[in-house]
């Protein structure tokens, strides 16, 4: 018997309960990854995330062969066709695949099982990308939770550490079906420049995955409560793309933090180490929200929200993208994303808050950027994370929370470390001054050798101003005042 074993966001061999599961039967297996956009939800993957895609791909790929595997078999196509035609190739009785939970990607695999059922072919599915079910934690009135706090703490409470599955030694796959050429899929940019940084920056793959949990877990996550918000510095794990495409699981993440926490101080949850595991667990929460609100990357959570009267303003949001606001933290985030496909989290709300309340323009705008310039695009964290700056989701921010990006700036970067990198025209100005330029004098401005409008732009907004605003326009819609 054959068993056709479809890889999803689960690239990998370590922890992975699908391939384990085909590997126990003893039969000849097929690894299979399909390119069907539904997975991706309201849009194909962006531009950065093909890019890692590519070299996870072939990463994966280089495994299974050297385990004594035949590779990957690629297809294009819509998955319940594709996994069909393959069926009928290789004669396989049996299809496993690792679940993957945004709404339309459930229905589209539950029409897949029953098909195959009346093929007589069997069907598992099994949960290789999440701590626990989407639809397992509910509130006392049986609800699902709409606030982090307590769905962390019934997490914490209810779900426990499963035994972590080795990757096999051996997968030997005698099975030969046609496969599509990856390169012949073009992820990769048709300009090699544009890819220079995200490629100096990263490693796809499980191998990449490994190292980076390896590193972090040595010594930064017990200063991650202290450190994550310091962009300056390497405070943060960075594992997010590795989590997005599966290179490694969330359970592989707690096994390591906790394992070098017990050994290192005697205590599994330490400070750092439990700060640490609350942000993998908004990860969580961000899915179990998508599960329970499909339209969540498209419509305010808070309905009322969706009346804000958003700003049209092309030039500023371009100048939004290219990091050419006239705020150095906005500009050096946004320069830090299009170098290397990643922001600093800090950043990522600062910048957000910007677009949003400072310029006014709808938080759908950034979330679309964000998706297609990250590698760890993930479609509910984005649009979780923007709706909980925007102050129109679950456990959101007030709306009132304007993030002001001067102090803001002063007090998660107070040496202009992180400035200085990204926007290095400004290098010259004194730390009092770096994240306000504007404010310099003219002798200050010429011995740093700037001329605002020319090395470096004016604000393009005035941010008090702006502000009020902002405030206005959410006032107008909202039924009730806090």
């Amino acid at each position: 018997m054959t068993v056709l074993v479809w890889f999803r966001r689960d690239l990998r061999l370590t922890d992975n309960p699908a391939l384990a599961h085909a590997l126990s039967t003893g039969e000849t297996i097929v690894p299979v990854f399909i390119r069907d956009d539904e997975d991706a939800g309201d849009g194909s993957p962006g531009a950065a995330s093909r890019w890692w895609l590519d070299g996870s791909l072939q990463a994966l790929d280089a495994d299974l062969r050297r385990r004594g595997g035949g590779g990957l078999v690629y297809r294009t196509g819509p998955a319940e066709a594709v996994v069909a035609a393959l069926i009928e190739e290789t004669g396989a009785r049996a299809v496993v695949w690792n679940r993957v939970y945004e709404p339309w990607a459930m229905r589209r695999d539950s029409r897949l099982k029953a098909a195959l059922k009346t093929k007589g072919v069997a069907a598992r599915s099994f949960n290789a990308t999440l701590l626990c079910e989407p639809g397992w934690l509910r509130n006392k009135q049986r609800e699902p939770y709409k606030v982090f706090t307590p769905f962390w703490r019934a997490l914490r409470a209810t779900v426990q550490t499963p035994p972590g599955l080795p990757a096999p030694d051996r997968v030997a796959n005698d099975a030969t079906a046609p496969s599509e050429r990856l390169e012949d899929w073009r992820l990769r940019p048709t300009r090699p420049d544009w890819a220079s940084g995200l490629a100096a920056e990263w490693s796809p793959g499980e191998a990449g995955a490994a190292r980076r949990l390896e590193a972090f877990v040595g010594q930064a996550v017990f200063d991650y409560a202290d450190q994550r918000n310091l962009p300056a510095l390497a405070g943060t794990s960075r594992l997010s793309p590795h989590l997005h495409f599966g290179e490694i699981g969330p359970w592989q993440v707690w096994r390591a933090a906790t394992t070098a926490a017990q050994a290192t101080v005697g205590d599994p949850f330490p400070g750092g180490v439990e700060t640490f595991l609350s942000e993998l667990a908004w990860r969580e929460f961000s899915a179990h929200l998508l599960f329970h609100v499909p339209t969540l990357p498209t419509a305010a959570l808070k309905p009322e929200y969706d009346r804000v009267a958003w700003r049209d303003d092309p030039p500023a949001l371009e100048a939004w993208r290219r990091g050419r606001t006239g705020y150095p933290i906005v500009d050096a985030g946004l320069r830090e994303l299009w170098a290397t496909g990643w922001m600093h989290n800090r950043v990522r709300m600062i910048v957000a808050s910007f677009l949003i309340k400072d310029l006014l323009i709808d938080w759908r705008q950034g979330a679309a950027w964000f998706w297609d310039t990250l590698v760890d695009a993930d479609l509910a964290n984005n649009a979780a994370s923007w709706q909980w700056v925007a102050g129109s989701g679950a456990d959101a921010a007030p709306y009132f929370r304007v993030f002001n990006p001067v102090s803001q700036g002063q007090t998660f970067d107070p040496t202009g470390a992180y400035v200085r990198r990204w926007a290095p025209e400004l290098a010259g100005l004194p730390d009092t001054l770096i994240h306000a330029p504007w404010t310099a004098t003219p002798d200050q401005l010429s011995k740093a050798g700037v001329v605002l409008g020319r090395d470096y732009p004016a604000p393009i907004v005035d941010h008090a101003v702006a502000r009020h605003r902002a405030l206005d326009a959410y006032r107008a819609v909202r039924t009730t005042d806090l």
